[in-house]
């Protein structure tokens, strides 16, 4: 959703795709790995018993400092040293064509921008503040999910920005035509990504890394990032290093107070970010997307590192400080 933006902010800045894309990038990051209601987070601080509240509040003092680096410092710093231009396909699929239908105002491009969010948002309060299997629940619960709420968008966006303006049947068909060759090879990248990360959880990596890593000699906090930076590897899924590893260290962390049980889930979210390349799905969505050769889409990867090291180091210090 956020593609669309960046390319055209940075052609209209006059500006460098890579120094308006990292922070973008670096913000969704750091996001779904420190901040709840984001699924890894509020996944964590369920299996630890923390407390949601205080896990956002700490997770906005560790978020804030890791997405300055990785995002406008990193970004400015890249952008010097590595020029990308504007692909192509992308390109032509996000430049505006004189067509002559005046451009939609500016409340219908919020309404449509906003809607799959909303639904999504919806559907997390839901979870965590209705009864389920009540007829609310229910309908938030199915909106909400993230294949229909981006299905009704489309929808909504053919109804609004084409037919009411008078566009014809023939160009909306054509328009959404034209949107599908640019992420036909990323869907099938992604596919082949995602049953790698299912081969690997069948084969048992996690139970295996969680028994090599209960027995290690280190301090909590950093054996729980540990824990997770392996499974990352491991698996290429943030959402299944964070789950696992909260599962792994919730026996341990029981007796803790609300505090360290709170940090706790930030470090294990900062983990499930660290370096990760070719299992990972947004590594190849950033590649296709921008695109980048193989070798420079490490910027990705080391966005991600910069996130995790500076969450783990804010962790450690406010441990130290809570103790």
């Amino acid at each position: 959703m956020m593609v669309p933006i960046i390319f055209v902010m940075a052609r209209r800045a006059q500006q460098p795709i890579l120094r308006i894309a990292i922070p973008a990038l670096a913000g969704m990051t750091t996001l779904h790995a420190l901040l709840p209601p984001h699924p890894g987070p509020l996944i964590a601080v369920s299996a630890l018993h923390a407390d949601l509240g205080l896990t956002l509040g700490l997770g906005l003092i560790v978020a804030l400092p890791a997405v300055v680096l990785a995002g406008p410092l990193y970004g400015i710093w890249l952008s010097k040293r590595m020029l990308v231009v504007e692909p192509e396909e992308m390109g032509k699929l996000f430049t505006a064509e004189q067509n002559g239908f005046e451009p939609p105002g500016f409340a219908i491009f919020l309404i449509t921008f906003l809607l799959p969010v909303v639904l999504m948002l919806g559907r997390t309060v839901a979870k965590l503040l209705l009864e389920p299997e009540t007829l609310l629940f229910d309908m938030l619960n199915f909106l909400g999910e993230p294949l229909i709420a981006l299905g009704l968008t489309v929808l909504f966006a053919v109804v609004a920005l084409g037919w009411s303006r008078g566009m014809a049947r023939e160009r909306v068909g054509g328009i959404l035509r034209k949107s599908l060759p640019p992420i036909a090879a990323l869907l099938l990248t992604i596919g082949a990504g995602g049953g790698l990360k299912q081969a690997l959880v069948a084969a048992g990596i996690s139970a295996t890394i969680g028994k090599i890593a209960v027995g290690a000699p280190m301090p909590l906090i950093l054996l729980a990032w540990l824990i997770a930076v392996a499974l990352r590897q491991a698996t290429g899924s943030a959402t299944v290093a964070t789950t696992t590893t909260a599962g792994i260290v919730a026996p341990v962390v029981a007796g803790l107070g609300a505090t360290h049980n709170s940090l706790m889930a930030l470090a294990i979210g900062a983990g499930s970010v660290f370096f990760c390349h070719v299992n990972d799905a947004g590594f190849w969505m950033v590649r296709e997307y921008f695109g980048l050769q193989l070798k420079q889409t490490v910027v990705w990867s080391v966005l991600q590192t910069i996130v995790s090291v500076v969450g783990l180091a804010l962790t450690l210090v406010l441990w130290s400080a809570l103790t």
